[in-house]
């Protein structure tokens, strides 16, 4: 089965950083893409923050 994963970035973790960890979790042959984004998003104080996603596709390793 082909299954989807995102990360976000939010003001307390990573898209990364999270990413990074659930592909630790997978054998090579699981994945076949990785998708990335980000965009500058204005804060209440008007100052811009980078925000980025990431899309993990994998083949859900049946059991």
């Amino acid at each position: 089965m082909i299954q989807v994963k995102e990360f976000v970035d939010t003001d307390s973790s990573y898209a990364e950083k999270k990413a990074n960890e659930f592909l630790a979790t997978l054998k090579d042959d699981q994945v076949i893409n990785i998708c990335y984004g980000s965009i500058m998003k204005a804060n209440a104080s008007g100052a811009a923050n980078q925000r980025s996603t990431i899309l993990v596709v994998y083949k859900h390793a049946e059991p």
